[in-house]
């Protein structure tokens, strides 16, 4: 029988234990524990879900990877057309990885109402666009089919419908410029099919989504040519690799850029949210580990003379101090099974219920968006029962320095 793990639960079911001078200490050490698991739970979900919230918002709108002209001059607007005959397209077959490709072009108009006016870029999308990330962004409506017949129908932002005082069904007129100032601009009546909402401010106020053709048709290109391609990818975490092999797979006369590079600064901050992440992470785990600590001096000054008859019945110091780390890891497991009880009570409440707006101006998100997984909770608790105990098993060396006949006589 391990004796150590059976005189700590006996000293752990005492009703002395639960009414001794440690006990308010005890249960502080507890709470130390609850509030850090519960601390670092919600920082890793929050840091986590909110880059990948943000994340998906910029690759809704511009994909993984943009395949672009190298005499595009950065411009947001399509103004030298590449040929749909590239080998890279509707498929790429030449790179693993690569879930989707899709055609795009993008316009700058204005768009005019009776009572006001807004310069805004039309992105013009195919039969085969990607509409998987605006299904979730949708409020209203739709969204528009260019699978059959050119038609008007266009995708708006919330944030650009309030600005103009439009609604779904409402048609406007846009215009656009023609490279020959002289003549008259090109007029389209587009109607409002569906609104949307991403959050993100910044696409919201400058895009609409409408037919590729009506584009194609302005700028006098062909059928088979169009502005630049998006390119999809099954592993986020591949894209600098995945941006490396085609930039090298596709013709000279094209270049690649993966929204990390186009987008540096959003990318930027939101990976300084991983160094705050380990940060919260170091600081909970070391208050913890310094409670539990002053919890286990304050349990082996308690048990002095308990120590003494134990080595005096011939019980070596390593056996005592199994014995009160037996102890400790009933404390620290107690501490982890509140705090996961109250973190995920917290995150799922934030999932479900939107507890916690943010202000979508300065997050690109109107609410705090959580991550649960399985994976990085289990890694939390054990990482978190692991540094704690290494952390007293310093502590714990008290107990050889404590002499059989002095503890005995101790009081």
């Amino acid at each position: 029988m391990n004796y150590e793990f059976f005189i700590a639960k006996r000293i752990i079911g005492s009703k002395a234990y639960k009414s001794s001078i440690s006990a308010p200490i005890i249960k502080i050490g507890i709470a130390a524990i609850a509030i850090g698991i519960v601390v670092m739970m919600i920082a890793i979900a929050t840091g986590i879900g909110l880059q990948q919230k943000i994340r998906d918002k910029v690759v809704a709108f511009n994909g993984h990877i943009t395949i672009t002209n190298y005499d595009s001059n950065n411009s947001q607007e399509s103004v030298f057309p590449i040929s749909k005959g590239h080998d890279f397209y509707p498929e790429f077959k030449t790179v693993e990885g690569i879930s989707h490709v899709q055609a795009i072009i993008t316009k700058f108009g204005v768009i005019r109402t009776e009572t006001d006016f807004e310069g805004v870029y039309l992105k013009g999308v195919g039969a085969e666009y990607k509409w998987d990330y605006f299904k979730d962004f949708l409020l209203e409506g739709r969204l528009p089919d260019f699978t059959g017949k050119r038609n008007e129908d266009v995708l708006m932002s919330q944030y650009l419908a309030n600005r103009l005082e439009l609604k779904l069904d409402d048609t406007f007129q846009m215009v656009f410029r023609k490279d020959d100032p002289e003549k008259l601009p090109n007029i389209i009546t587009y109607r409002i099919v569906g609104i949307y909402n991403s959050g993100f401010q910044d696409f919201d106020a400058n895009y609409i989504i409408g037919d590729l053709r009506h584009l194609q048709r302005m700028n006098r290109w062909k059928p088979d040519q169009v502005g630049n391609f998006e390119v999809f990818i099954d592993d986020y975490n591949e894209i600098d690799k995945k941006g490396v092999e085609i930039y090298e797979d596709i013709p000279s006369i094209l270049n690649s850029e993966t929204i990390k590079n186009k987008y540096t600064s959003i990318f930027d901050w939101i990976q300084i949210f991983d160094t705050n992440i380990y940060g919260i992470i170091g600081i909970m785990i070391l208050v913890a580990g310094i409670n539990m600590i002053t919890a286990l001096l304050v349990l082996i000054l308690e048990r002095t003379q308990m120590i003494g008859i134990l080595k005096a019945l011939g019980s070596n110091n390593w056996s005592i101090r199994k014995l009160f780390l037996y102890n400790a890891t009933y404390l620290i497991l107690l501490g982890l099974f509140w705090g996961n009880v109250i973190g995920l009570g917290f995150l799922f409440s934030q999932k479900y219920f939107k507890l916690f707006p943010l202000d979508p101006s300065v997050y690109y998100v109107t609410e705090a968006p959580v991550y649960i997984n399985l994976s990085y909770i289990a890694a939390l608790n054990i990482g978190t029962l692991i540094l704690c105990l290494l952390m007293l098993l310093i502590p714990s060396i008290i107990i050889t320095k404590i002499s059989p006949v002095r503890a005995i006589r101790f009081e």
